[in-house]
């Protein structure tokens, strides 16, 4: 699989990529290593340059920038969190599935969760910038709408009647997902800095 081709395709065709993507032979390993392993790197990545280099401006204080090792630890947790919530979001849908007569199956499962969550994670190249991470959470609505198609395609096998409550209650569940990570991510850099 051509990375950057899948990536571009799903965020500009997704209707046709999401068809392809059904058929396509694989395992959840194979798109962990070929593709989410990839792609959750950015938004660490990015956000550790512009905690790093940049840095936040504070009213009254000027710029603040992180010490490298801190920005490199929140880059270390936020990657290995968004690694695990791809897993976890899958997990769901797929055990949803029958509350909703959809066929389960894991690789499917992984293929909606990585896939939709694709234009979040190429935006993540705006927090270079943290004052533009708004535009990264406005990636990441679209990213629902990828997944809203992928429940169509239908990868899961639902019935047209069932997607709006399949897709609403997993819809749920990355919101909670997105918060208790968040939460998780910054709870350990206060215990580890002693500001809890």
């Amino acid at each position: 699989m051509d990375i950057v081709q899948r990536a571009q395709s799903i965020i500009l065709k997704p209707k046709e990529e999401w068809v392809k993507i059904k058929a396509e032979p694989t395992t959840v390993a194979e798109i962990f290593t070929s593709y989410v392993l990839i792609l959750a790197a950015i938004p660490a990545v990015f956000q550790f340059l512009g905690n790093v280099l940049v840095g936040t401006r504070l009213p009254l204080l000027g710029v603040f920038r992180w010490p490298i090792g801190r920005a490199l630890g929140y880059a270390v947790v936020t990657y290995v969190l968004a690694l695990v919530s791809v897993y976890v979001f899958a997990l769901v849908i797929n055990e949803l599935a029958p509350t909703f007569s959809s066929a389960k199956n894991l690789t499917n499962a992984v293929k909606l969760s990585a896939y939709s969550m694709t234009p979040g994670w190429v935006a993540g190249v705006l927090y270079i910038i943290p004052g533009l991470w708004v535009l990264g959470l406005v990636a990441s609505l679209y990213g629902l709408y990828i997944l809203y198609l992928g429940f169509s395609t239908p990868l899961m096998e639902t019935p047209k009647d069932k997607i709006p409550g399949y897709m609403g209650l997993s819809i749920v569940v990355a919101i909670v997902l997105y918060v208790v990570f968040g939460w998780i991510a910054r709870a350990v850099f206060a215990v580890r800095y002693g500001r809890l």
